[in-house]
């Protein structure tokens, strides 16, 4: 049997039956030649083992090899078997990369008194989008009152679009509890939320200091700070997957603010996964040792996860690979994607 016969075999029994698949998925186009040549592109089509093997033996049972009157059904076998393989090999599918995931959408929310957001804003997008697929887009209000809120809030659906809200403000006199609750919607809708150092102390609505709609969401009672001295970083013994990589790692701070406990606990919601640990010298030779829970994650209503740390007043700080890999590895815990998927 002719090499053309082998293909015309191989068409009928296996090949034709196909075409019928992929007919809904591929395109079908005359490339010059005599007229009748049929190619099946492969843009569109998935299955490429099968797309290969219908072009190979429906080009070889059309085009022929009439010259070539080989016997050996072996050898016939074996060239129509080795340019199938060529085929394959050189032929790269102009189909999308569905492997890679989408990235996260990270909203950065900054601004208000006290502190460099302008710098921190950089430090903190460029240094979580370096750590994990996770596109950040910074709203940053160059309001420096503690008084005005950030124009992003302005809309009732500001959170639209986004895999998990960033908070970093400094707000603490934004009192509208109509504000507040528009702000807090789509966490209690499910959004996700990383809370950083002074957003902790922001919207301080009616029943201030007691149990307020934002300590709810942020889960701890909180109301100053003591003097910016250096600040030693201890990990909870209790495993958990954000810290489990980090513990063994613990680190002091340059000088930074370390927030009061007011209540001496977090909310029931909430679970630690370090402590503060910061050494005041008194005016009379005495020392005095603050100790505070500084990293934890909450457990919001509706189901939101929330990270949360006090640390990350000063820039030094920001900008420490330490602190950006607690707050990357946060930040894709919140959204139930700290995998080697997502970390780079």
């Amino acid at each position: 049997m002719s090499l053309r016969g082998h293909s015309a075999v191989f068409c009928d029994r296996f090949a034709f039956p196909l075409r019928g698949r992929f007919n809904a998925v591929a395109s079908e186009e005359h490339l010059g030649g005599e007229s009748g040549t049929l190619w099946v592109s492969p843009a569109k089509c998935w299955d490429w083992t099968l797309l290969m093997a219908f072009n190979v033996c429906f080009f070889l049972n059309q085009v022929g090899f009439n010259e070539m009157q080989i016997r050996s059904d072996r050898y016939a076998l074996l060239v129509i078997t080795l340019a199938f393989l060529s085929i394959t090999a050189s032929v790269k599918p102009a189909v999308a990369d569905d492997s890679k995931p989408k990235p996260l959408r990270a909203l950065l929310v900054l601004g208000g008194c006290c502190h460099d957001y302008q710098t921190q804003s950089k430090l903190l997008s460029e240094g979580i989008e370096a750590r994990a697929n996770v596109e950040v887009v910074v709203a940053l209000d160059s309001d420096k009152s503690t008084g005005h809120m950030n124009p992003v809030y302005e809309s009732t659906d500001w959170a639209r679009g986004y895999d998990v809200v960033i908070h970093d403000e400094c707000s603490s006199a934004v009192k509208d509890l109509s504000v507040v609750n528009r702000i807090l919607s789509p966490h209690r809708a499910g959004v996700p939320a990383v809370i950083l150092h002074c957003g902790m102390h922001s919207y301080r609505t009616e029943g201030y200091p007691d149990v307020t709609p934002w300590f709810e969401f942020t889960g701890l009672q909180t109301t100053g700070h003591g003097p910016q001295l250096p600040i030693e970083i201890t990990f909870d013994s209790a495993k958990h997957e954000i810290t489990n990589p980090l513990r063994g790692a613990d680190w002091k701070t340059v000088n930074e603010e370390l927030y009061n406990n007011s209540e001496g606990k977090l909310l029931g919601t909430a679970t630690s996964l370090a402590r503060g640990k910061q050494v005041i010298n008194r005016k009379d030779g005495t020392q005095r040792v603050d100790d505070c829970v500084v990293v934890w994650t909450n457990a919001y209503q509706g189901g939101a996860k929330v990270f949360a740390t006090t640390l990350g007043h000063n820039n030094a700080t920001v900008a420490d690979d330490r602190y950006l890999d607690l707050v990357t590895r946060g930040l894709l815990w919140s959204c139930d994607q700290l995998n080697g998927i997502y970390l780079k």
